[in-house]
């Protein structure tokens, strides 16, 4: 694909690499994503923001993963937010689309005025990447730090990966004819090639966390300063679109490193759920605890925090007592 293809941009994640500074990123477009995401609760303008900064991070880091892999970005905090959870479904084979779901917990009377991460406390940053059926998940932490998700992202890659990376995102509601007003995001990311052997240019002081800059000096410092530069002159609207391609907001930004483009990757939202998957989460549980669970109708219900599905189910056909039975 080269830089002039023309292709529908929104809900879709583009690589590229800059040859001239070995550096590799994705710029990704957030639509429908993220109204099938927000739609399907009714979260307050500072908790909705939160969410549509982690499905474009779960987007532009989710391209990543290997075709089956699932890779979750979750948020922990003693905060008003006390957890936001994504998941990206990586496509099951080439050229089929990729998924994403997410939710945010939050204590309503808690919020406060002010920007969206003053919503999120003390806690961590987590990435969980699954590879599927007879493997142990990967997971990474990192404190919750800076002044973004896309910070908290950031400090990760340098502190776990030690791999120096850059987000610059854009996302909010935006009111185009016909239309009307809906979701938009947008962003680019930004990281320096993996070298063969981790180099560590300066140890962070006692108590701090890891930076990009502390990744790299000489020739390869030079070429991510420059780089970033280029990037901190993106524009919210350069970004998000639509009236501005990737391809054409590449070439504006980073025409002098030799930008050069891969096959884009369609997202959409989807959700995984089903009333199998609920039975089987309700295998680890006796009769007695079904019982518990079973309301004054005598009905076992269940709701996925991340499609809003409810499921109604018979409590004498779930349990580990009603598995038992039934293989009998």
């Amino acid at each position: 694909m080269t830089l002039g293809s023309k292709i529908a941009w929104d809900d879709t994640v583009l690589p590229f690499q800059l040859d001239a500074s070995d550096m590799r990123g994705r710029v990704a477009r957030l639509d429908g994503v993220l109204d099938g995401i927000l739609k399907q609760h009714d979260y307050p303008p500072v908790v909705e923001a939160l969410v549509a900064e982690m499905a474009l991070l779960t987007a532009l880091i989710g391209q990543t993963v290997a075709l089956r892999w699932k890779l979750s970005l979750q948020v922990q905090s003693k905060g008003p937010v006390r957890m936001i959870a994504t998941d990206y479904y990586a496509p099951q084979k080439e050229g089929d689309v990729a998924q994403i779901r997410a939710y945010a917990s939050f204590d309503r009377e808690r919020l406060i005025d002010g920007a969206p991460f003053d919503q999120v406390g003390e806690g961590y940053f987590a990435i969980l990447i699954d590879q599927g059926k007879g493997t142990q998940p990967y997971q990474g932490i990192t404190p919750i730090a800076g002044g973004s998700l896309s910070a908290c992202a950031e400090a990760y890659f340098a502190q776990s990966e030690q791999l120096p990376t850059r987000f610059s995102l854009s996302f909010g509601k935006s009111t185009e004819p016909g239309v009307g007003e809906h979701w938009r995001a947008g962003g680019v990311m930004l990281q320096h090639m993996p070298k063969a052997s981790p180099f560590v240019a300066s140890e962070p002081g006692e108590g701090q966390i890891l930076q990009a800059s502390d990744l790299v000096d000489g020739d390869e410092g030079e070429n991510w300063n420059r780089v970033n530069v280029l990037l901190s002159t993106v524009e919210d609207l350069e970004l998000i679109g639509p009236s501005v391609s990737p391809t054409d907001l590449l070439l504006r930004l980073f025409h002098e490193e030799q930008p050069r483009v891969f096959d884009p990757q369609q997202v959409r939202f989807g959700c995984t759920c089903s009333e199998d998957r609920v039975r089987q989460s309700l295998s680890i549980y006796s009769a007695q605890d079904i019982e518990k669970m079973t309301t004054d109708d005598g009905k076992v219900t269940a709701d996925c925090q991340f499609c809003g599905a409810h499921y109604v189910l018979d409590p004498k056909t779930v349990g580990f007592d009603a598995e038992e039975q039934g293989g009998a």
